[in-house]
């Protein structure tokens, strides 16, 4: 299984302000949907739930999330303050977003559509079944 990763934005700065550019190319996958998350109260938490095929780019577009990644067998977390930076996270992974300053935007761009059949919304289900596949070593 790949491993969550902090990426890159290509961005252009100039004397009028910042454009992040992110392409097909920039990513592993095929962007199929586009959402984002708005107007969350300061530490709320959303996501809560993991995925079996979705791929997904998490960026923080204004304020600071706290994300915190789990593949059943370990932590993974990472925050997120500029939308410069994107997390990748690959597949079989449950997720928590923490929003930790008012008026936080995060922007989500997903390799599929919606499918309610990929989501896992029990972690006791989504480690059990997380622990039945192999992991980096096959093992």
């Amino acid at each position: 299984m790949a491993k969550p990763s902090i990426v890159e934005i290509r961005s252009h700065i100039d004397a009028r302000g910042a454009l992040g550019v992110v392409e097909g190319g920039d990513l592993p996958f095929a962007i199929r949907r586009v959402y984002y998350l708005y107007g969350v109260p300061i530490g709320a938490v959303r996501g809560e739930h993991g995925h079996k095929e979705l791929e997904q780019m998490i960026i923080c577009m204004h304020g600071r999330v706290d994300i915190t990644l789990n593949d059943g067998r370990r932590q993974y977390p990472f925050t997120l303050e500029r939308p410069s930076q994107g997390l990748h996270v690959p597949p079989g992974l449950w997720r928590s977003l923490h929003f930790r300053e008012p008026g936080t935007v995060v922007c989500v761009l997903a390799s599929r559509p919606y499918e309610m059949a990929d989501y896992i919304y029990e972690f006791e289900e989504f480690r059990s079944w997380a622990l039945s596949r192999p992991d980096e070593n096959g093992q």
